[in-house]
């Protein structure tokens, strides 16, 4: 299996669409349909907890695509020339206004590889209540963020109440919450 060719069939100000042909299994030259960010060096998805309640940092904000609120961990793109770990600090300020200590990064993941070769880089960061000072968020111009501290005990019913109020759940923290037994 190899891919033949990529062509641009449609560009926008943030993404392209594509056709790929590529040569299946059995030899046979198929076609197959993705989008791309332009430019893109990656996004970073931040796992941030309270140094001394161990509570889970996670966000609410507008969604286009879904025309709905979507409850997701912090995350953004890398900038260029920036490294992982400085962008999930930057995106973790603007986002929750939290100041944290990178502890770990991720290789490279994929969450949605049928539609796009995006990559996402975790970060397991610690939040230090203690050396926080003012909490002030930096959003960009187009965002609208709420912050929630919650207890990993509480998560599933967090996600419960958001589901029922009409909010959806962010694929990677169904992940998180289904993988440590809370859902």
């Amino acid at each position: 299996m190899r891919r033949i060719e990529k062509q641009t069939i449609g560009s926008g100000d943030w993404l392209t669409l594509a056709r790929i042909y590529y040569e299946g299994h059995d030899g046979v030259t198929r076609t197959w349909e993705t989008v791309n960010r332009k430019n893109s060096r990656g996004a970073v998805g931040i796992l941030a907890t309270m140094k001394d309640s161990g509570e889970i940092v996670l966000i609410r904000q507008y969604r286009p695509p879904l025309d709905r609120f979507a409850i997701e961990f912090p995350a953004g793109l890398i900038d260029d020339g920036e490294e992982p770990g400085e962008a999930a600090l930057r995106e973790l300020r603007e986002e929750t206004g939290y100041k944290g200590e990178l502890k770990k990064l991720s290789d490279r993941a994929y969450s949605s590889p049928g539609l796009t070769d995006e990559f996402l880089i975790f970060a397991r960061v610690e939040i230090d209540p203690a050396v926080q000072g003012e909490i002030q968020t930096d959003f960009d111009e187009a965002e609208s963020i709420e912050t929630f501290l919650v207890a990993p005990d509480k998560l599933n019913e967090f996600l419960e109440n958001a589901r029922r109020n009409g909010d959806v759940v962010d694929a990677k923290v169904v992940a998180y919450a289904f993988s440590t037994d809370l859902v």
